[in-house]
């Protein structure tokens, strides 16, 4: 593996950390406010903590070799605007559905059903970008999808409210690391990202302004997971995907950020006290160990 490869897949297994731990994070601060609200805030805050980072790393930045044209200046930015604006509009979309499934379910759960994108992710890419995927891959796959069944399907093969809106934010975030991997080679991760919450939060404000009774001492009362969410997991985490995604394969990127699952099960377990029984710890394993082969070097090129 080269050594790019390998400091992208670090990346993207610190950003599956931040978020499992937001699981946690986001079923908290719903005992103050609506999803939109949440949701909304979150991601503004995420948008203003990338601001200084986008004007220090410009700073840094050293000047290109090659003078850029003005028309290819144009075409950059159309492309970066472009690119954080679909991301925006899918993060809405997902983290929405999310955020109201969590209401009715527990943390584990919900972590683990937004992580069956590790299924969407191969599917969509074979069938519809011509992304290949070795059979080392699949296998993978198919360990992940046991290893969820185990986690999430604890009393029976039964689906409830908060289950199936959860799996509808899997769908979505699909496409969202699908569209990622399309921009993030020709665009600014940073700048991007940036771009892509405030789009979010300003698409999330909107039904949380008209369905919502939006109090500002109840966002103050939940200022931790808020905080949380909108620096580590927004700022951070989302940020560290679109780098991490550069030149990855999109279903070893996806295989590698459904760890994320594992970490809320650990944390619902650690933070809010919810038991993990020898099965969900199983489920555990073949994760842990479905992400181990999907890294093992091949023959083909990713």
């Amino acid at each position: 593996m080269k050594k790019t490869q390998v400091k992208n897949s670090l990346l993207l297994l610190l950003t599956a950390t931040i978020w499992g731990v937001a699981f946690v994070a986001q079923s908290v601060g719903m005992d103050h406010v609506g999803p939109f609200t949440f949701n909304a805030v979150r991601s503004v805050i995420g948008g203003l903590v990338l601001i200084p980072c986008i004007f220090f790393l410009t700073h840094r930045k050293a000047v290109p070799k090659e003078p850029v044209s003005p028309q290819r200046q144009v075409e950059q930015t159309g492309t970066l605007i472009l690119g954080g604006v679909c991301c925006g509009i899918l993060l809405a979309l997902a983290s929405s559905f999310q955020q109201m499934g969590i209401q009715y379910t527990t943390v584990g759960r919900a972590g683990f059903i937004t992580a069956c994108y590790i299924v969407i992710v191969p599917l969509l890419g074979h069938f519809f970008l011509k992304k290949k995927c070795g059979a080392s891959i699949w296998i993978a796959v198919a360990l992940a999808l046991v290893g969820l069944y185990l986690l999430c399907i604890t009393d029976g093969f039964s689906i409830g409210k908060g289950d199936l809106l959860v799996m509808v934010c899997s769908l979505l975030f699909s496409l969202h690391i699908l569209v990622i991997d399309y921009f993030s080679p020709k665009v600014d991760g940073v700048k991007m990202s940036c771009i892509q919450f405030f789009v979010c939060g300003f698409l999330c404000a909107i039904p949380a302004i008209f369905t919502e009774h939006i109090v500002f001492a109840d966002i103050l009362a939940a200022w931790a997971p808020i905080l949380y969410a909108g620096v580590m997991s927004c700022g951070v985490a989302y940020t560290l995907q679109i780098i991490g995604q550069k030149d990855m394969n999109p279903t070893v990127a996806s295989l590698i950020l459904s760890l994320e699952s594992c970490i809320s099960v650990l944390a619902g377990w650690v933070i809010l006290h919810q038991k993990l029984s020898a099965r969900e710890l199983s489920g555990c394993v073949l994760m842990f160990a479905a992400i181990i082969l999907a890294q093992l070097p091949s023959k083909k090129k990713n």
